[in-house]
């Protein structure tokens, strides 16, 4: 059955399962992503059914994890890794920078590297710090990586696939609070590509601009403006970088006004060049400038205050409401 109602979390784990079929090259490996199969058991079965060379836990040590998956990238595997949490990838981080982003670069495309770097990411389950950073915009300022953060069951297994079959190195955002969200697809349906933004509701009089866990925010604030009168276009990025100037632009010169909500800090951000960008594209279709709906730009919080940190329906339509509509 390629049709099925399955969550975000099954629809990851069946991406990796059909992609280590098709192709005997493609290894996932990680903390307790074995036997146990992942703490949010994403590889839950994969090695009871590929074997331990191919789904294999390692040493609680993420720099040797991604330096061992460059080492097989190299040599002709396809790589799968996991970080268990976003922020448990920092002791990584100078592998990624220094040699995952730069080998094309640095052997004048001898030498490719064919690897996905899947991190759990974002807040939304109640947990503490180093368990929900948001951290999309280190990798995203990083030439040489492709960054993805899918927001829809269907995205997840897509994404996933196309992500195992490039040629270079992606990471891979999995919003963590979208995990047991639930949708019914089509596996054998096409979804766009990697590099291409998504209009998830159409509406004429803003445009708010989303990825990853905040896209079904965005739609929620956009149905309750809805009853109030106004009607607000929803744009699903998909993915970070490659970005989709085109259709983002699209969307917001046919509204003139737009918010970009995301949950990672504001200042130096994701968001702060989506501003940035639209701003230079779409400056005389703007009635308005632009607002944004972010982190705060502190260290994440514990549980109890998570839902300030957020951002929410409340905070995304106060920043609607200051669209400059009297000027209208």
């Amino acid at each position: 059955m390629t049709h099925m109602k399955i969550s975000m979390a099954q629809a990851l784990n069946q991406a990796l399962r059909d992609a280590m079929k098709a192709d005997d090259t493609v290894l996932m490996f990680g903390e307790d992503v074995g036997a146990l199969g992942g703490v949010f058991r994403i590889t839950d079965g994969l090695t009871e059914e590929f074997g331990e060379d191919r789904c294999f836990d390692t040493p609680l040590a993420e720099s040797g994890i991604v330096g061992m998956a460059v080492g097989l990238a190299m040599n002709g595997m396809r790589p799968v890794v996991e970080m268990q949490f976003d922020a448990f990838g920092y002791p990584a981080f100078e592998q990624i920078v220094s040699h995952v982003a730069k080998m094309r670069n640095r052997t004048r495309g001898k030498i490719t590297l064919p690897m996905v770097i899947r991190m759990p990411y974002a807040g939304g389950i109640g947990g503490v710090e180093h368990h929900c950073d948001s951290s999309e915009s280190y990798y995203a300022h990083t030439p040489g990586l492709t960054v993805v953060a899918p927001a829809t069951v269907a995205d997840a297994y897509t994404l996933l696939r196309r992500a195992i079959e490039l040629p270079d190195p992606v990471v891979f955002m999995e919003p963590k609070k979208l995990y047991w969200a639930k949708e019914e697809i089509d596996l054998t349906e096409g979804q766009p590509g990697i590099g291409t933004a998504v209009v998830r509701r159409e509406g004429a009089d803003a445009t708010l601009i989303a990825y990853g866990p905040t896209v079904p925010v965005a739609l929620e604030a956009a149905e309750v403006v809805a009853a109030e009168g106004r009607q607000l276009s929803v744009v699903d990025l998909r993915s970070i970088v490659p970005f989709d100037d085109e259709t983002v632009c699209a969307a917001v010169r046919r509204t003139g006004r737009a918010v970009v909500v995301a949950e990672a800090s504001g200042f130096a951000s994701v968001s702060s060049e989506i501003v940035a960008r639209v701003t230079e594209r779409c400056f005389h279709s703007l009635a308005a400038p632009i607002r944004r709906v972010t982190g705060f730009d502190i260290p994440y919080p514990p549980p109890k205050l998570e839902k300030y940190q957020l951002p929410g329906v409340d905070r995304i339509l106060d920043a609607v409401d200051d669209l400059q509509w009297e000027d209208s």
